[in-house]
């Protein structure tokens, strides 16, 4: 059975039909991309995933269970592409907060923190309030957010959004660490096509609502006579006009 398992998702806001009849899995392990341009439903898609918004019709199930549940919200993380932060507590304070709500008081809250750090990587600005943290810096302790907890799936809406060329490879190498060694499985999304294909093994290509393609980005490619990515949504989409 697929970790998780989307089908014939569609999601309507009023008179707009955001996605129209989403389907597509991702097994154990697996590092998995939706890809494509700002409003084609990739947010809207992780939301449903994660259990913050109802779907219209159709089917989703995370390692078995509805999204929402309270069983399967201790086994994901999901990190949003607009995730903001606390203000007037220090970026400590804020990771050892997620540290306790996941795993109490104890050993494992402490390994929790001392990751969660670790990836942060804030030096000692971890000891300043959060609202004098750059962009990056406020990204770089939600991705740790996300990542300190070990989770069973993790959904990342454009994980290195705001980060330097040196913080967003370290982050896709602890993906593809998590993913390797945790088993964990991950599914994420990005503008970034060359990002896409160094860390995800398959991808689903997604525009206005619709699902155009999706499996291995090799065979993906292979199949269409593309280079990369990028040339294949846009052979897809009909030219750059459309992207």
């Amino acid at each position: 059975m697929p970790v998780v398992e989307v089908k014939n998702l569609t999601k309507n806001f009023g008179a707009y039909r955001a996605l129209q009849s989403v389907s597509f899995s991702v097994d154990e392990g697996e590092v998995f991309g939706l890809v494509g341009p700002n409003g084609a439903g990739k947010t809207t898609t992780f939301r449903i995933i994660a259990g913050l918004l109802p779907p219209t019709s159709g089917e989703v199930r995370v390692l078995g269970m509805e999204p929402g549940s309270v069983k399967l919200r201790r086994l994901m993380a999901y990190l949003p592409e607009d995730a903001g932060t606390y203000r007037n507590i220090t970026g400590y304070e804020f990771l050892e907060l997620v540290a306790r709500l996941y795993f109490g008081r104890g050993r494992e809250a402490e390994e929790a923190l001392e990751l969660g750090l670790k990836i942060a990587n804030l030096g000692d600005r971890a000891h300043d309030r959060m609202k004098n943290y750059s962009k990056g810096m406020k990204r770089r302790i939600q991705v740790a957010r996300a990542l300190m907890v070990k989770p069973k799936v993790l959904v990342l809406d454009e994980p290195t959004a705001g980060l330097d060329v040196v913080n967003a490879k370290e982050i896709r190498d602890l993906i593809l660490q998590y993913a390797r060694t945790l088993g964990t499985t991950v599914l994420m999304s990005s503008h970034n096509m060359a990002e896409v294909e160094k860390v995800c093994s398959t991808v689903a290509l997604i525009n206005r609502g619709l699902i155009l393609e999706q499996g291995y980005v090799s065979e993906l490619l292979n199949k269409h006579g593309v280079k990369d990515l990028e040339d294949l949504f846009l052979k897809l989409v009909g030219g750059a006009s459309q992207w």
